[in-house]
């Protein structure tokens, strides 16, 4: 049966497995309920007709992309056989490979650190010996995954890492400074994965030194951060007020968005959850490569960061309901939607407008 016989009689198509952009033959799967949603969505596909079996000498037609937390590494899924293909070893050390052990898998591991983490790692023989994958995102040109690309982010050691996709080898990390846990991660999606946007989800002081150790409510920021990705260096960074949680671009190459929540920053449960809104920040690329350009920035530990706070003309504060968590950005490039993770409700963003132009409220779980 071909995937338009199968749609016709209402089943589910190999195709719809992976969704829209399915057809360019990659997927990230972000974390374990997303791994199990597509192994339900496989099985529903082969309970409507659809062979799922793959046989030898056959090739899957897609491949999974599932980050594995603290192992540190990338599963690499065929679709829609369902089989585990490959480990790609990221932030861990993988004896097989000899990954993290070899003279070059320990250069690429290294050469994107500061020289003070550096210093800090000589009594650990010279390596991070963790790391908390989150995140696979592949890159996109027009708007379309292009399958150049994996970019993945350490939680645990505030690191992005960039893997070929020709080889399925990592070829270069980088640690990004003045942040505190690299938590959701996005590649610009238009006119080409340019930058790789990811989040600061702590906030902590910048530059974070010892100095300043109390009022967190006036000292404490999160940083939102845009690394090149062809050089995987870092570009610049805005601060923002309250925690960043996950972000998403665009399709026209112009905003990035990200959810926020903590906007009181609280430092214990009570006092982080003590609010009924907090928001959804949006990031104004022009206008903050236009800051770059004409200084109108700080540098802290050799990066350039402009001031997206409250006021700032280079970002816009939208009220989400209760600690806004998931961002996805829609093909039809009008609208952003965001989750509330403490209040069941989808806040639907119409850019054109930028208003929240319907929130809807889903079942609580019992």
């Amino acid at each position: 049966m071909t995937d338009q016989e199968s749609e016709s009689k209402g089943g589910v198509s190999r195709r719809g497995v992976l969704g829209g952009t399915a057809v360019v033959g990659a997927a990230a799967l972000s974390s374990g309920a997303a791994y199990m949603e597509f192994v339900r969505q496989a099985k529903a596909a082969a309970s409507a007709g659809q062979n799922a079996d793959v046989k030898p000498g056959d090739l899957d037609e897609y491949y999974g992309f599932g980050s594995s937390g603290q192992t540190g590494e990338v599963r690499v899924l065929g679709l829609p056989s369902m089989r585990e293909l490959v480990r790609i070893p990221v932030f861990n050390r993988d004896s097989a490979t000899g990954w993290g052990i070899t003279n070059e898998s320990r250069k690429i591991m290294t050469e994107g650190l500061t020289p003070a983490t550096l210093k800090f790692l000589e009594t650990r023989q010279g390596v991070y010996h963790n790391g908390d994958l989150h995140h696979p995102h592949v890159s996109f040109t027009d708007g379309t995954y292009d399958g150049r690309y994996l970019f993945v982010n350490d939680k645990a050691n505030c690191r992005v890492a960039r893997i070929r996709l020709d080889i399925f080898k990592v070829d270069k990390i980088v640690e990004v400074p003045n942040a505190s846990d690299i938590h959701g991660l996005r590649p610009q999606k238009y006119p080409r994965t340019g930058y790789v946007f990811a989040n600061s989800e702590h906030i902590i002081p910048i530059p974070n030194d010892g100095t300043v150790l109390d009022d967190p409510k006036d000292n404490y920021w999160s940083v939102y951060t845009a690394i090149d990705g062809d050089t995987m260096k870092v570009a610049w960074q805005v601060r923002v007020d309250g925690n960043l949680d996950n972000t998403d671009a665009d399709y026209q190459g112009k905003y990035a968005f990200s959810s926020c929540y903590n906007p009181n920053k609280g430092v214990t449960l009570a006092e982080m959850t003590d609010h009924e809104q907090a928001w959804a920040v949006v990031f104004n690329i022009k206008r903050i490569e236009q800051a770059v350009a004409t200084g109108d920035f700080k540098e802290v530990n050799g990066v350039k960061i402009v001031d997206g706070r409250h006021g700032s003309k280079y970002t816009r504060y939208i009220p989400i309901p209760n600690s806004p968590h998931g961002v996805n950005t829609a093909p039809d490039g009008v609208h952003v939607v965001i989750n509330g993770k403490l209040s069941p409700t989808v806040s639907v963003i119409d850019v054109r407008n930028w208003t929240t132009s319907s929130t809807t409220r889903s079942r609580s779980a019992t």
